[in-house]
């Protein structure tokens, strides 16, 4: 039976419009029942041989349709499979309403999906259209156990033009995840519509879904046929602001930071909101839960186990919650961390010596079960091993890479040196330009802004060059967290159990090629009964003094340990690609060339934070409980946004020359040459960054070639425009956001932004576990402060110096917990998605010849960096990264196998 008819005018009787509750605006044909004619023209009747009221057509439409189109005489006949994914694991229940939804779709009854042209009806001025009810199965792909195919049949008009999107409306109680619809019967060929993407029931939500070609198309070369469809299916996902979210909702909207405490449990969980000019920061994806009853500026929480809001399409797939790292996360936050408290609270003490702590790697611990469901997901780190032992659960470490080839290395000096260039923060060490050394902070508050560390001080560590020619030479470098930490070290350490100083270290970088820190600043601010105090600590040769010189460096590793978190980490990588995240989806079509190209480096991020809010980063949250800032660990987040961040000097040449770690040289393919080579972090780093630098440019070069296309895209320059002004808003009117006039502007945005996603996260986030996961190394927290001979415990510290050193650290069961967490958040799932890796979901994601192989020489020149890598790792001159004990650096090597590997950039942020 042939039935086609033109898209109708927006006004005509065919359309509904939203409802306002969503603040969206699209299109939503009522299949099934005819709509009001709207002139002789407009003929519209669904293909199934059983739909009646399709039979009951008015014979004056019918005349029109045959006297006005010769070409609905020969028609052509084409098919539409649709590939479904079922469910992993399902209930009973499940599967036989599963098998009804079958039925129904088998008959015709559950799914009717309406081909759109990218030609316009000259009559009625708005796309071609025919529609058709899903019917019918298909084989079942054997080596693909949850896909299913149906299809539906059609017949077009030989003039029907190339279609460009399909409406898809699902009759079903409940939604399905489509994964593509691919056209049959047209010339061109197959042409593929993918979906990816969770179809919402009709109860939820009456309007139809938007699927497009993989045809990228910017704004001005939208065929007429879908450029109303473009803007609707954009409208829809904005959303209005007002009211709470659904689950079923796809709407992308901003919120500031104000779920992180919850007030009405009392006033210790209180937490002050992140955004404004005291405390700016980035925005999040609002969910629109009601506010507090006792702070109506603080947004209720949705405790675990109940999910926070994030769009649909972001939610981790089930495939991901059952074999991803994020699914083993909200286990273990729900279920494992309870059960660690629940066994070590009565005795939360320090370790006593250093065999108490390799019995979690040798003997493990025994987890009370209590009611905690600890296998209710499967773990297959093998960093963390669960058995069963006499009705408990035995939790068990792996040794971590830090000791496994040598146990005494984080001892040396020379390997706390190296982890500043090659460790799990290499991002802080900068080049120490002169003395003296001088604070930023308020001199009326803080007091003399000069270091105690003086040049006279450092003449003394140095042999055989003045300090002059050190840094002449680029030899001195320094690791500042002084001015970011000093300001809230007095209200820590008032916390129960945290005693904290603000540090500074320098390092000399020797004539053999190697770093070593020769002095080390911990300063308490002043108080209204003392003075602030600046102790400088340098390597001695006696026993007494080569303890207290332990004792520094942990403190040093303790607030690295707490910057990278709360800073590189969360705030740099997580936070701040958010805002580009929801940007990206409000202000882009996903026909644009643009978002085709950042969507697979933004998927997941937004489901990953949400969980971070609930129980990482929350107040009495895991971060607060186990790293030295406590619960003002993200009022220090907020003060790095706020004097630290730009988006400028986020890509990583411009991080390197601003720390001077590098310097501009044209000569050199990323345009800077390191001050140190051995500089691993660094050195592969660049490699990445030119890689995705050089895949962008062709890429934007592509779309991008004619004159002023960059400036006439509109939905670009709104995306950009949103992303300053709305993403960023605290930040909204700084000097330094680039600006974006021309393609260079552009590949420079992307390329960072991409970096961020996948090289600058994988860097330090996949060796949290390798280099923390044996707490003497990176201790996250500190307990007391270094004895002083005045001290009433110094003789104890005589005595037992060991036991002194223990007691600083962490307990047993801080320790326990952060060592779970760093060990699932350091774990590649078995189905992460690698930079540069094609990937079978998402094969047909553009129909561009000259792109796919644009992507192909970026897959192969990665391919070529993981061998130079590999090669350097096996280079005895670079000592940062081969020799006996030192583990090579891998954490920027582009692929991995699955777990705790230490190696592999994933392409996007979702662990």
């Amino acid at each position: 039976m042939l039935v086609a008819q033109p898209i109708a005018p927006l006004n005509s009787g065919v359309v509904r419009r939203a409802p306002a509750t969503n603040g969206r605006v699209g299109m939503s044909w009522v299949p099934g029942r005819r709509p009001p004619a709207v002139g002789a023209r407009t003929i519209r009747a669904v293909i199934s041989s059983e739909d009646k009221a399709a039979k009951a057509v008015e014979s004056k439409d019918v005349n029109a349709l045959s006297s006005s189109s010769s070409s609905s005489v020969k028609g052509i006949d084409v098919k539409a499979v649709i590939t479904i994914r079922k469910n992993m694991k399902e209930k009973l229940s499940d599967k036989i309403e599963d098998q009804w939804e079958s039925f129904m779709n088998g008959i015709g009854q559950g799914i009717s999906i309406q081909l759109v042209s990218e030609e316009i009806d000259p009559v009625t001025m708005s796309g071609k259209s025919v529609e058709s009810y899903v019917r019918g199965w298909l084989p079942k792909p054997a080596n693909l156990p949850y896909i299913v195919e149906y299809a539906a049949e059609f017949t077009v008009p030989s003039d029907f033009g190339s279609p460009g999107a399909v409406f898809i409306t699902n009759f079903h109680g409940k939604e399905f995840y489509l994964v593509e619809i691919v056209i049959h019967g047209f010339d061109e060929g197959p042409i593929f519509f993918p979906a990816n993407s969770w179809i919402h029931s009709r109860k939820d939500n009456p309007e139809s879904r938007i699927i497009f070609r993989n045809q990228a198309y910017l704004p001005s070369q939208t065929p007429a046929g879908i450029k109303d469809l473009r803007r609707e299916d954009l409208l829809s996902i904005r959303g209005n602001g007002k009211g709470e979210r659904r689950p079923h909702d796809r709407i992308f909207d901003y919120a500031p930071y104000n779920d992180l405490g919850n007030p009405d449990k009392g006033e210790d969980l209180a937490r002050p909101v992140l955004a404004g000019k005291e405390r700016p920061y980035p925005r999040r994806c609002r969910t629109g839960r009601p506010p507090t009853r006792t702070d109506p500026l603080c947004e209720s929480r949705a405790e675990k186990p109940l999910p926070v809001y994030v769009p649909r399409d972001e939610t981790f797939e089930e495939i991901k919650q059952n074999t991803f790292s994020a699914g083993r996360l909200k286990a273990l936050l729900h279920n494992l961390i309870p059960s660690i408290a629940a066994t070590l609270s009565s005795s939360d003490i320090p370790f006593q010596c250093f065999s108490d702590i390799d019995k979690l790697y040798n003997d493990g611990v025994l987890l009370k079960d209590e009611d905690q469901k600890v296998s209710g997901y499967a773990f297959p780190s093998k960093m963390m091993k669960q058995v069963m032992n006499v009705g408990k659960k035995l939790l068990k470490y792996e040794i971590p890479a830090i000791i496994s080839r040598d146990r005494f290395a984080w001892l040396r000096d020379n390997e706390f040196a190296r982890q500043a260039l090659a460790g799990v923060n290499p991002v802080n060490i900068e080049l120490l330009k002169g003395f003296p050394i001088v604070s930023e902070l308020d001199l009326a508050v803080y007091g003399p802004p000069e270091s105690a560390i003086t040049k006279e001080l450092i003449q003394q560590e140095l042999s055989g060059i003045t300090v002059e020619e050190a840094l002449e030479d680029k030899r001195l470098f320094i690791l500042d967290y002084h001015d970011i930490l000093l300001p809230f070290i007095g209200k820590m350490n008032t916390l129960p159990g945290r005693k904290a100083y603000a540090s500074r270290t320098v390092f000399f970088y020797t004539r053999t090629g190697f770093l070593r820190p020769i002095a080390i600043e911990l300063s308490l601010p002043p108080t209204p009964s003392a003075p602030g105090k600046k102790q400088v600590y340098t390597h001695g040769h006696d026993a007494t003094t080569h303890w207290i010189w332990k004792q520094a460096k942990a403190h040093v590793c303790s607030n690295d340990a707490g910057v990278h978190q709360l800073v590189n980490h969360w705030l740099k990588t997580h936070a701040c690609m958010e805002p580009y995240i929801i940007a990206t989806h409000r202000q882009l079509s996903v026909m644009h060339p643009v978002y085709k190209l950042l969507h697979p480096h933004l998927r997941y991020t937004l489901e990953i934070n949400a969980l971070a809010r609930q129980s990482l980063i929350n107040g009495g949250g895991i971060i607060e409980a186990c790293f030295s800032p406590g619960k003002y660990a993200m009022e220090i987040s907020s003060a790095a946004y706020k004097s630290k961040w730009r988006f400028d000097m986020e890509s990583l040449p411009a991080d390197l020359i601003q720390r001077g770690m590098a310097v501009e040289d044209p000569s050199m393919p990323s345009g800077v040459k390191l001050v140190i080579e051995d500089y691993p972090y660094a050195a592969d780093g660049l490699l990445i960054w030119s890689a995705i630098k050089e895949w962008v440019e062709s890429y934007v070069n592509h779309f991008y070639s004619e004159p002023n296309t960059v400036t006439s895209d509109l939905e670009l320059q709104a995306w950009w425009k949103e992303i300053k002004n709305e993403g960023h808003y605290d930040k909204r009117d700084e000097p330094w956001w680039p600006k974006l006039n021309t393609k260079e502007d552009l590949s420079g945005i992307l390329t960072t932004m991409i970096w961020i996603a996948s090289g600058q996260h994988a860097a330090i986030n996949f060796g949290q576990y390798p280099f923390g996961g044996y707490v003497p190394n990176r201790p996250t927290l500190m307990r007391k402060l270094i004895p002083q001979e005045d001290d009433p415990d110094y003789e104890k510290f005589l005595l037992n110096p060991q036991l002194t050193f223990l007691a600083s650290l962490p307990t047993q069961l801080q320790a326990t917990k952060v060592m779970a967490v760093q060990d699932t958040l350091s774990t590649h799932s078995p189905d992460e998605e690698y930079l540069g890796q094609p990937q079978h979901l998402h094969s047909h994601w553009i129909k561009d010849p000259q792109v796919l192989e644009m992507f192909r020489k970026f897959s192969a020149r990665l391919e070529e960096i993981e061998e130079i890598i590999k090669g350097r790792n096996k280079n005895s001159h670079l000592k940062n990264r081969y020799g006996a004990g030192i583990p090579p650096y891998e954490l920027l090597l582009p692929t991995s196998g699955p777990g705790v590997t230490g190696r592999g950039i994933p392409n996007s942020i979702s662990i």
